[in-house]
Parts: structure tokens; C-alpha cells; sequence
């Protein structure tokens, strides 16, 4: 059964009952919803006046569950996720942080070349010529040491969303904002899958911020992206405002987590697939795979 997404709109205190997520509104005493803690992946917090016990959040991260406290403007802005929840935490971490150079170049080479192909596959399916994308995507050398992912990303963001000027800015409004949320969900998706794996999102492949939680979060959530765009690029195609965020527009990206991907010729959630992905990043790591598993972007 695929997890929920919870979206805290209105102002409701978050309290707990017989493992049941026991939501009121604020100041009042009926109850106005109950949700088994055990249904939850992501709870997303949006309006200022929430109230959250702390017996909640204690439950919440005993069941992995990823807590996004969103700004005043409704943009995920940070992440609350258990230290620990997997079973030998200690020797999958161990390998990560012991991990050597060439394998960590050799797991970014897969990365950038599923990214780039998972872009190609979407420029195809919209009928845009992309030629040099698939040959860029099979050129991907260890390490990306020509910088292959960068070059790929001017041409595609110059492409995809057919809007005269259109640059991927993440301090714009409008296209880029949509973009900025639905990669924020599916970011919480990582870094809730990566722990769930036993390993530490803050250690990238290749990532490297000390002021950045989440590298390692960044680099395997890189072939999830165009999954984002497609739906970024259909909201647009099916007519909303490109200059307006509305509560429409972030129902349908809270959709994220239960989008169809294929893996290994098989569909699954997104959110499944992810688990998958860093479940064989965590064997990688130990030696036991050579390769992560990363979806494929399918024909329409």
C-alpha cells in the first residue's frame, strides 16, 4: 500500500490517540479527523497557527515518517526526519562514510546519464527534437568529469516549456516556483527513503555544501526530475496561469509521490520506486550491487 501525503491548510492541532493521528481545529474540541500514523509518509505543514505535540513528532519519526514545515509564502522549507530507523543504521553508514573515490564517481556517471535520458525521453515525448540529448546521456564519463549534466541542462531548460526567455531561476515566480515545490516534495521523498535505507542523507555522491542537510538527497532525486517536469509541463499545457502559484496548482504536485514510474520494466509509485533506489544505493555502497537502480522515463 502506497503511504500518504498530509497537508496541514488550516489551523489544526496535531495530537495523538491510539496511534492515530487526531486532528481539531484550534480552540475547539471536536475532533475533525483521525489518520493512522502508520498510512503516513509525508506531512506536510503549510498554515502558521498548526499546533504539534511533541508525542506526535516522536511517533511520527518512530515510523519514518518526514515532517515539511513550509514558509509564510507555502514553500517547503525545511525537513524534520528521524536520526535513525533502520536496523544496522551503524554498519550501512559505515560504508557509505568509508566509501572511495572511484565508486562514488562511477555511482555519479549512472546518475547524470539516467538523469540526462530521463530528460531526453521527455523532450521525445513532446516532440522535440533532442538528438544530441540521447548522445550525451551514453557519453557520461566517471566522475561526469566533462561536465556532460550541465551542458544537457542549458539545452533542455532552453526547450522543454516553449516560453520565449524561459530560465530555470529558482528565485523566480511563476513556471520556476511550481518547479521549486515539486522538487522540495520529491526531495523529502529522498531523504525519507534514504534513511529508511540506512544511510545519511547529509553525505553526498557529489553534493558537497556544509551548509546542505540533504546532498545526498540532491544527487539520487537527479533521474527523478523530469517525472516533476512532465507534471509541471502538463499543469501548463492544460491552460493554468504560468505567472500564478495557486492552491490547485499544489494539490496536483502534492500528487507526486503516487506517479507512475517504470523501474526494471515494471510500473510502480514514485515513492516505492525511491525506496528501491536507495535500497540499492545502500548495496552499492556495501559492494553488493555495481549499479543503482534508477527509473526510466516511458513512451507516452
Amino acid at each position: 500500500m502506497i503511504k500518504r501525503t498530509i497537508n496541514i491548510e488550516n489551523a489544526y492541532k496535531l495530537s495523538l490517540k491510539d496511534s492515530q493521528l487526531v486532528l481539531k481545529l484550534v480552540g475547539e474540541d471536536e475532533i475533525f479527523k483521525t489518520i493512522p500514523i502508520e498510512d503516513i509518509a509525508l506531512l506536510l505543514i503549510e498554515h502558521p497557527q498548526t499546533v504539534i505535540t511533541h508525542q506526535v513528532i516522536i511517533e511520527l519519526m518512530n515510523n519514518n515518517v518526514a515532517i515539511i514545515h513550509c514558509s509564510n509564502n507555502y514553500m517547503p522549507i525545511s525537513i524534520n526526519l528521524p536520526l535513525s530507523n533502520h536496523s544496522v543504521f551503524n554498519e550501512r553508514s559505515t560504508y557509505q562514510l568509508n566509501a572511495a573515490l572511484p565508486l562514488k564517481k562511477a555511482m555519479w556517471q549512472q546518475t547524470v546519464s539516467a538523469k540526462i535520458s530521463n530528460q531526453f525521453q521527455l523532450l521525445k515525448n513532446n516532440k522535440i527534437p533532442a538528438a544530441k540529448m540521447e548522445l550525451w546521456s551514453q557519453q557520461v564519463r566517471s566522475g561526469d568529469v566533462g561536465n556532460l549534466e550541465s551542458r544537457a541542462a542549458v539545452f533542455y531548460w532552453k526547450s522543454i516549456f516553449n516560453i520565449d526567455g524561459f530560465l530555470r531561476n529558482t528565485d523566480e515566480p511563476g513556471v520556476n516556483q511550481w518547479l521549486n515545490y515539486g522538487y522540495s516534495i520529491l526531495r523529502s521523498i529522498a531523504a525519507r527513503s534514504l534513511v529508511g535505507s540506512g544511510l545519511y542523507p547529509s553525505v553526498g555522491i557529489f553534493h558537497r555544501n556544509k551548509y546542505n542537510a540533504y546532498c545526498l538527497a540532491d544527487d539520487i532525486m537527479e533521474p527523478y526530475r523530469p517525472f516533476v517536469d512532465k507534471m509541471v509541463l502538463d499543469l501548463k499545457n492544460q491552460g493554468c496561469d504560468i505567472n500564478q502559484f495557486t492552491r490547485g496548482i499544489k494539490t496536483k504536485l502534492l500528487e507526486i509521490p503516487t506517479l507512475d514510474v517504470k523501474m526494471d520494466g515494471k510500473m510502480s509509485p514514485l515513492m516505492i520506486a525511491m525506496s528501491r533506489t536507495t535500497s540499492s544505493l545502500a548495496d552499492c555502497y556495501m559492494g553488493k550491487l555495481r549499479k543503482i537502480r534508477y527509473p526510466e522515463f516511458y513512451l507516452d
